[in-house]
């Protein structure tokens, strides 16, 4: 994923996320200037102390002093808290709007996507991005803002209290920003490439967990651990340069002001011995002296911070900003509201944005009439499953057009058209809840007699019934707890639920023994009576009662009709058929 290479300017977006929460920005931002007000005047308590309470020689005058300090420390107290808890609140609900609008806009890309960007390190966009933003604005980004204003309140406090020694504090201001300027470039660049070792490691994990019985099945355990280790040590490698940039800017930062605040303090003292100031003057000086210090420091340890989240930033901007490459124009009605719509493909041409030179489809035209069931069939490679992906609008073709009831499906919107449309996968796609979230994932508010219905339909409801919690017994990731038939009848009671106009079948009954295919092929039947019908069928065995075939061979159609019509006229077809009916022809 390539991403643009900014400063931190790249935070500007994310800040412009806290205009909604303006309120409480602006009440943190006074709480911020009334403690950094508070902590200024800490500086003059103390000479008070110095000078009046300690130097006035009376228990009163000490005792006065004292107070003072402690209701200043009140202050600061009360300040710090109002601050601390409106800043965190601020951090942690953009961080929640960041995610929620990150995920809104992941969810409504276009399938071609994720073909050329890992699940893997988008999740860690999203989840370790996130935080660390959430940390910047709600900690690492208010101790800058505080840091900013007690340094500079500090040195304006430093030049009303003594001008000579503020010029030696001075002197050493630019001397502090050199290593700034030197190791910050060099800390964000780390921080991007850190950010991007991470999410390796991440992505490379989620896959072999993903897929952890084939690893286990081919007993290559001990080489994804060895694997998953330098992926671990190459993170590793990264974060321990950008913690070493980090460590030069920090100890030259501070290193280079308390230089020039010893060369102060040689001064200071001399005028103290000489007469030519007060204890509490110095003892003022030094305290605003050590807040410039310290503020440096700070700044110098956020302003690495910053840099790391500048390169988070970029990469969440990214992800917000990607916009699908499937145009939707919004709400547009499906036309006539047809109970048994007609699609039609004219001329269509299209290839995978994954590989433009190879043409999954040319000049292909293809009607599938209203009511009717079409089966698609061909060797791997025909076409088949990329009919069923235009069909429903996860890619648009480069050339030709596919209607529905005459309209172009571009023009209608995303939402009409797949509502209208069940689609049951060759490989289902089941989600880590129970079983009635899984069936009524189309229909959420379905009633558990439409559950019931549907799973009964599609020879579930037996085996869904001996499940511990029947209904409310969870799957597991992926449907981890059920076989594969189980987990395709579940897939197909879906379908049966959302009740819909077009019926989508890709080898649905690939997993089922005899027995089920048998029930479910007898419940699919049913189902596609009135629907408007296109099946992917490898087993020609389960389309024989088909209303039409359409025989594909390297994104074409060769042949269409019925089964025994293409027997005779499709040589492809005959092929096909000898292959797989070869035991009961002979």
């Amino acid at each position: 994923m390539n991403r643009p290479k900014g400063a931190l300017s790249s935070l500007f977006p994310v800040f412009r996320l806290l205009w909604p929460y303006k309120i409480r920005l602006v009440a943190a931002s006074l709480a911020l200037l009334f403690t950094a007000g508070a902590t200024l005047a800490l500086g003059r308590g103390l000479q008070v102390l110095i000078d009046e309470g300690i130097g006035g020689g009376t228990s009163e005058d000490l005792r006065a002093a004292i107070t003072l300090i402690l209701t200043i420390a009140v202050a600061i107290a009360a300040g710090t808290f109002v601050r601390f808890y409106l800043v965190s609140w601020l951090g942690e609900r953009v961080s929640a709007d960041l995610r929620k609008g990150v995920f809104n806009n992941i969810v409504r890309l276009h399938p071609g996507y994720f073909e050329t960007n890992r699940s893997g390190e988008i999740m860690s966009r999203l989840t370790t991005d996130t935080t660390l933003l959430q940390t910047i604005i709600g900690s690492s980004f208010s101790m800058a803002l505080r840091s900013a204003l007690t340094t500079s309140g500090a040195l304006v406090m430093m030049f009303i209290t003594n001008l000579k020694l503020s010029l030696y504090i001075a002197l050493g201001v630019p001397l502090v920003l050199l290593p700034i300027i030197f190791f910050g470039r060099r800390v964000r660049r780390l921080s991007n490439q850190s950010q991007d070792s991470i999410a390796n490691v991440g992505s490379y994990a989620g896959e072999v967990i993903q897929h952890i019985r084939v690893v286990q099945s081919y007993t290559r355990e001990q080489f994804e651990s060895d694997a998953f280790a330098g992926e671990v040590e190459d993170a590793f490698k990264v974060a321990r340069r950008r913690i070493r940039q980090r460590a030069l800017l920090i100890g030259g930062a501070i290193f280079m002001l308390f230089a020039s605040m010893s060369a102060m303090m040689w001064e200071g003292g001399q005028d103290v011995i000489s007469g030519r100031m007060t204890g509490g003057e110095l003892g003022a000086f030094v305290f605003y002296a050590v807040m410039v210090g310290s503020g440096f420091g700070t700044l110098s340890e956020v302003w690495g911070e910053l840099q790391r989240a500048a390169g988070a930033a970029e990469r969440l901007v990214e992800l917000l900003n990607t916009r699908s490459l499937i145009a939707d124009p919004g709400e547009q009605a499906v036309p006539d509201n047809n109970r048994r719509p007609a699609l039609t493909l004219n001329n269509v041409s299209f290839s995978y944005p994954t590989r433009p030179e190879v043409l999954a489809l040319t000049d292909f035209s293809l009607d599938i009439r209203a009511g009717q069931s079409l089966a698609l069939v061909g060797p791997s490679g025909a076409g088949k499953s990329t009919v069923i992906d235009l069909l429903q609008r996860f890619y648009d073709p480069q050339q030709g057009q596919i209607s529905l009831d005459g309209r172009d499906i571009r023009e209608l919107g995303l939402q009409q058209l797949r509502s209208h449309i069940a689609l049951v996968p060759q490989q289902p796609a089941l989600f880590t809840g129970d079983v009635r979230y899984n069936i009524a994932y189309g229909r959420p508010d379905a009633s558990d007699e439409d559950i019931y219905a549907a799973a009964r339909a599609a020879h579930a409801h037996e085996f869904i019934s001996q499940l511990p919690e029947g209904y409310q017994s969870h799957l597991g990731e992926q449907g981890v707890r059920l076989s594969g038939g189980q987990r395709q009848r579940i897939a197909i009671a879906r379908a049966i639920l959302n009740d819909p106009q077009i019926l989508l079948l890709d080898e649905a009954t690939s997993a089922l023994d005899t027995e089920s295919e048998y029930q479910v092929q007898k419940a699919l039947e049913e189902l596609m009576q009135n629907r408007t019908t296109v099946i992917i069928a490898h087993r020609l065995s389960t389309i024989l009662h088909a209303d039409r075939i359409a025989v594909l061979d390297q994104g074409r159609i060769v042949a269409t009709g019925r089964h025994e019509e293409l027997l005779e006229s499709s040589e492809l077809y005959a092929r096909l058929a000898s292959l797989q009916f070869r035991e009961a022809t002979e």
